[in-house]
């Protein structure tokens, strides 16, 4: 009897226990929401707008607010900035009287892409138009981050930081070998004349060919040209100059970059704050000069987009004014109709963009696209829904890091197509991959195989090697689709057949290659892409943006509604509406992820900069 008593006691001691640590976990998990979606107070006067990256800049915005808890121990959140938001708080800083300046100065570990600090870059030089100043601050400025802050007034240096400048890579990983060490091998489909469709070349060969190192050649001397050329014009240095000190290893040492022009001075961090008085902003009664991120500028100054994740009819025809709509089609392409961070669901895209087609208060819709591809017939679904939209109102898509293969075939029916001068774009090729397993089973586990069939040709299981007829079978399948995407190109671009297949096979093109080769129609990013929508929608009257979401999961749903109201206990009322948004990436493609034939580049391949 004692032991019940002393059993039934310690149990009833851990469920009260758990019960206790659960709320405590939810209890701090509200708090850190709240706390992180400040009140809008409003812009003091004498501030400087602070690029500091402590949060990622991204194009989508994330569906689950988990994905912006950046500590289980801690619980904090980490709360990040869509890229629109982002240069709509440095439009909006050039002529607001509180903002005197901004500076670059990046402390933070946020995440921003290539193409967004291309963007961000774009925004800060019509900044620059007001008359107000950029100052750029650092101890180690990479490359990345040079790139942005050479476009400060007054770029300085500590003096026992350093400067990386070294120049542009591009890698791959290849498979083979590990493949061979398994006796795994794979059947590769993929039309003739696609040979720069580089997707594949990790499962059979263990290097680059040459017409992928001339491809990956070609375009990271185009994305260099494009940085080198950037920073000259605004450092007032040659282009070549900027590329021979990265092939000499010229400049690391804050005197180094001193000497050769890439900074303006080498000094401690106080001197920062000497020359905010010497810009004449005022400090506040703490001796401080005031400052905001652009997170908190966004919140305190009521920049933030509508969101709509159900009927745009029912959500948004309250506005009076016209509606633009911003739909993204961030990460890998599948089939399917569901919600996931950094993926693009075909059904569900073309769902959005039926949606913006039969909302007669939206007016004209801007695609942001951010995609390797994927899925052939998920990107279909899409093209037809882009085709059907392109043919009711205005679409114009904007392209981000990379709009390449499936990401270039659901932009083609576009009105009017922007991309960055470094996304990676084209790819217009297709492949099939089917692996072999039976060895690797029988060789490495000791499974064998056998089986009965109706026909010589019923074992397609990626268990034995393909007959001749089940691979002439597929490569019709992979050949069809490559005429289908072709012609999809030649009749959205208004280009003849001839000409595509001559930018075709397969090859991937940065922003101002592709611009010269008519598969885009101009350089320029977000900001521009909403430009054209307006114009091609003759919008000239006041509108509202609004952003396609995911809906929150009845989970992420209760924790917002608990913490609304556990912000109105303590007399607070925010405004949380879209802002639950982090990235998420994942996935590493491999062979045995592809199903049906694919648009795709495989592991997105990787710019080092």
């Amino acid at each position: 009897m004692n032991f019940l008593k002393t059993f039934g006691a310690s149990l009833l001691a851990w469920i009260v226990g758990v019960i206790l640590v659960f709320v405590f976990l939810i209890g701090s998990l509200i708090n850190s929401i709240v706390s992180s979606l400040d009140t809008n107070e409003g812009v003091s006067s004498n501030t400087i707008l602070c690029i500091d990256l402590n949060e990622n800049i991204i194009d989508a915005p994330i569906s689950s607010i988990f994905g912006s808890v950046s500590s289980l121990g801690s619980l904090t959140m980490d709360i990040p900035i869509t890229l629109v938001n982002a240069l709509s708080a440095i439009e909006k800083a050039a002529s607001d009287p509180n903002i005197k300046g901004i500076c670059i100065k990046i402390d933070g570990l946020g995440v921003v892409s290539l193409a967004n600090i291309e963007e961000l870059r774009e925004a800060l030089l019509r900044f620059k138009e007001s008359g107000k100043f950029i100052v750029a601050y650092d101890g180690t400025y990479s490359q990345s981050d040079y790139y942005l802050a050479s476009v400060a007034d007054e770029v300085i240096i500590n003096p026992e930081g350093m400067l990386e400048w070294y120049g542009v890579g591009m890698t791959n990983m290849f498979y083979k070998r590990l493949l061979d060490k398994l006796d795994i091998s794979v059947e590769i489909l993929r039309p003739a004349s696609c040979k720069f469709k580089s997707a594949v070349e990790p499962f059979f060969l263990d290097k680059m060919s040459e017409a992928n190192r001339q491809q990956n050649q070609a375009l990271v001397d185009s994305i260099w040209d494009n940085i080198c050329s950037d920073v000259a014009e605004s450092r007032e240095l040659s282009a070549e100059s900027l590329k021979q000190y990265a092939a000499q290893l010229a400049v690391s040492l804050p005197e180094e970059a001193l000497k050769l022009g890439m900074v303006d001075s080498v000094a401690p961090e106080d001197y920062l704050y000497a020359l905010y008085d010497n810009y004449g902003v005022e400090r506040n009664e703490f001796g401080l000069h005031n400052t905001l991120s652009l997170g908190e500028y966004i919140t305190n100054s009521g920049i933030g987009l509508p969101t709509s994740s159900v009927d745009v009819a029912n959500s948004l025809s309250y506005s009076s004014t016209p509606l633009v709509a911003i739909i993204y089609a961030e990460g890998q392409i599948y089939d399917g109709n569901m919600y996931e961070d950094n993926a693009v669901y075909g059904s569900r895209l073309a769902s959005e963009l039926r949606q913006a087609r039969l909302d007669d208060n939206t007016k004209a819709v801007v695609l942001r696209v951010n995609s390797p591809g994927g899925s052939a017939l998920a990107s279909e679904f899409a093209w037809r829904e882009m085709v059907l939209l392109q043919q009711t109102k205005p679409v114009v898509v904007s392209m981000g890091d990379m709009a390449a293969s499936g990401g270039y075939y659901i932009s083609t029916p576009a009105d009017y197509i922007f991309a960055d001068k470094n996304t990676l774009t084209g790819s217009i090729g297709v492949f099939g991959m089917i692996p072999n397993l039976g060895s690797f089973l029988s060789n490495h586990i000791g499974i064998t195989i056998d089986s009965a069939t109706t026909s010589p040709q019923a074992n397609m299981t990626g268990l034995e090697p393909l007959t001749p007829l089940q691979r002439k079978m597929l490569n019709k399948q992979v050949d069809r689709v490559y005429t289908t995407f072709t012609s999809h190109v030649a009749e959205g671009r208004n280009l003849a057949i001839d000409d595509v297949y001559k930018v075709a096979e397969g090859r991937v093109w940065s922003g101002t290659m592709a611009e010269e080769r008519g598969l885009v129609d101009a350089i320029g990013g977000l900001n521009a892409a909403i430009a054209k929508a307006l114009e091609l929608a003759d919008i000239t009257e006041q509108h509202q943006l609004y952003e396609f979401t995911a809906p929150l999961t009845p989970f992420d749903e209760w924790i917002m509604s608990a913490g609304m109201v556990y912000a109105k206990h303590w007399g607070l009322d925010y405004n949380i509406y879209g802002d639950t948004i982090n990235k998420a990436i994942k996935e590493i493609p491999m062979v045995f992820t592809y199903q049906g034939v694919q648009m795709v580049v495989v592991g997105d391949p990787k710019i080092q900069f």
